[in-house]
C-alpha cells in the first residue's frame, strides 16, 4: 500500500462541499477498494449492504467504527463469540456526534476480543503475513487500504498509536475523556480512550473538529516549527536498529528545518508510573467483564479467561497505590513540557512483528495513555520489508491542538524532504 491509495477525508468533505464531486461518488471510491481487497484484508466484522450519505460538515465521508462501539443499525459483537447477534438499540455518543455531523458509517471494524489481546482475522494491508497491530486493527488497516478516509477507535494500552504506526496511517489518541465514552464496551474505564484514524494529522483534525465543535482545525498557513523533545527513558533498549535510526533522522531533519531539537529525560516519579498500568487494568477488567467471566466463561478465549482470573488477585490497596502513583506521575508530567512544545518519541519498539497470533508490543504506549496525554503517530519511513515506520507526538494535557499541528509540520517536513 502506498500513501497515494488513503483517501483524504478532508480533501472529499471539502470536494463535496463546493460540489465539485456528490457525496455518492465520494463514498464509491471506498467501496471500489473494498470489493477488490476485503476478502484478502479482513477488515470489516459487518459491512452494510448500502451506504446512505449525510449532510453537514463531514458528507462524502465514510467513517469505519471499531466493533466496541454501538450502533443502532448494525450487530455489535465486540470481538466476542459471546455476541454474535447482538443488536443495540441506540448509537454511542461519538457515533452519534459523526451521523449528526454528516458522516457515512462506512460498517463496523474488526477488533481484538474485548479491545484486549486475542488478534481478530485482519491482515496488515502492506503484507498479509504480518500483524496490522491492535485492538483497533480494522480501523487502521481499512484507512490504509482505501477502505475510508476515516475511523474510530480506542486505546487502553495502545491500540490506537501502534495500529496506525505499523499499518503507516496517522492516528490521534486525544486526551483522557475529551471525546464521551458512553456506549463504548469498556476493558478498562480509568485507560479506555476513544480516538480518530486517517490518512494525515490535517484528516484527522479535520474530522475530530467536524463531529465534535471543538477547536482542532490544523493553521496550514502557519510555517512556525515546533520546539522538540526527544524522550529518553528506561525502556529505550527495546528500540529496534531502524526505529532507532529513524528517531535520529527526523530530530535531523527537524533541525535543518528550523526546529529547536532537544534532549528530555524521564524523571523518576513517571518512569515509576510504568508499572502502575497493570494493576490499573488487572482490577478494572474482571469488573468490566464480570457477568461475561461469570455467564460465559467457555465463550472467552482461554488467554483471556486465565487473564480475569489471575487479576482478581490484585487488591483495592493495590489498585489504589497505582492510581496514586499514576496521579504523582501526571503532575510531573507538567515539567516535561518547560523547554518544548511536543515530546517525540517511538509509536511502538519497532516495525510490525511478522506474526497473526499477536498485535504487537505496547510498552511504548502505555505510560501516555496512563498519563492521559494526547498522543498522535506519524509515519515517517520504512524499514526493509517496506512496512511503515512510526513516531509519535505528545503533548500537554488538554493541549491537542498542539499535538495535531506538530504532528502536521512534522509530515509537511518529511514530504518536502522526500521531494
Amino acid at each position: 500500500m502506498s500513501k497515494n491509495s488513503m483517501l483524504s477525508a478532508r480533501s472529499i468533505a471539502l470536494e463535496v462541499s463546493s460540489k465539485r464531486m456528490t457525496a455518492k461518488q465520494a463514498l464509491q471510491a471506498g467501496q471500489t477498494a473494498i470489493d477488490a481487497a476485503e476478502s484478502r484484508l479482513r477488515v470489516f466484522s459487518h459491512l452494510p449492504k448500502k451506504l446512505t450519505a449525510g449532510k453537514g460538515p463531514l458528507s462524502g465521508v465514510a467513517v469505519g467504527i471499531k466493533d466496541v462501539f454501538d450502533t443502532y443499525d448494525m450487530p455489535t459483537g465486540y470481538g466476542s463469540k459471546i455476541y454474535p447477534l447482538h443488536k443495540p438499540v441506540s448509537d454511542a455518543a461519538l457515533v452519534s456526534m459523526l451521523r449528526r455531523a454528516g458522516a457515512t458509517i462506512a460498517g463496523k471494524t474488526v477488533t481484538t476480543e474485548f479491545a484486549w489481546f486475542t488478534p481478530g482475522a485482519t491482515r496488515n494491508p502492506h503484507n498479509p503475513a504480518f500483524t496490522p497491530g491492535g485492538s483497533s486493527s480494522g480501523s487502521a488497516a481499512g484507512v490504509a487500504a482505501g477502505f475510508f478516509p476515516a475511523a474510530i477507535g480506542t486505546q487502553t494500552g495502545g491500540s490506537i498509536i501502534r495500529p496506525a504506526a505499523f499499518c503507516g496511517v496517522s492516528g490521534y489518541k486525544p486526551s483522557f475523556r475529551l471525546f464521551p465514552t458512553v456506549g463504548l464496551k469498556h476493558f478498562s474505564w480509568s485507560l479506555d480512550t476513544i480516538g480518530f484514524f486517517a490518512a494525515s494529522a490535517a484528516d484527522i483534525a479535520y474530522v475530530a473538529q467536524a463531529c465534535s465543535g471543538r477547536d482542532l482545525a490544523i493553521n496550514e498557513s502557519s510555517r512556525k516549527a515546533p520546539n522538540i523533545g526527544i524522550y529518553r527513558s528506561s525502556i529505550d533498549d527495546l528500540i529496534s536498529p531502524d526505529m532507532e535510526a529513524a528517531l535520529k533522522s527526523v530530530a535531523k531533519l527537524a533541525r535543518s528545518a528550523g526546529a529547536n531539537v532537544s534532549t528530555i529525560r524521564g524523571p523518576k516519579a513517571i518512569e515509576a508510573a510504568r508499572g502502575a498500568h497493570a494493576p490499573i487494568q488487572g482490577y478494572e477488567a474482571p469488573l468490566s467483564l464480570g457477568d461475561e467471566y461469570a455467564r460465559n466463561p467457555q465463550k472467552l478465549s482461554k488467554k483471556l479467561r486465565d487473564y480475569l482470573k489471575d487479576c482478581q488477585s490484585i487488591t483495592p490497596d493495590d489498585y489504589d497505590n497505582a492510581r496514586r502513583t499514576a496521579n504523582r506521575a501526571r503532575k510531573a508530567c507538567h515539567g516535561l513540557f518547560d523547554k518544548c512544545d511536543v515530546l517525540l518519541l517511538p509509536s511502538a519498539p519497532g516495525t510490525a512483528p511478522r506474526t497473526l497470533k499477536s498485535t504487537g508490543n505496547s510498552i511504548f504506549n502505555q505510560l501516555w495513555t496512563l498519563m492521559g496525554l494526547p498522543c498522535v503517530n506519524i509515519c515517517v519511513g520504512r524499514d526493509e520489508n517496506n512496512l511503515p515506520i512510526g513516531l509519535q507526538v505528545i503533548a500537554p494535557f488538554g493541549k491537542d491542538k498542539q499535538a495535531l499541528q506538530a504532528a502536521h509540520w512534522l509530515e509537511m517536513m518529511l514530504a518536502n524532504a522526500e521531494s
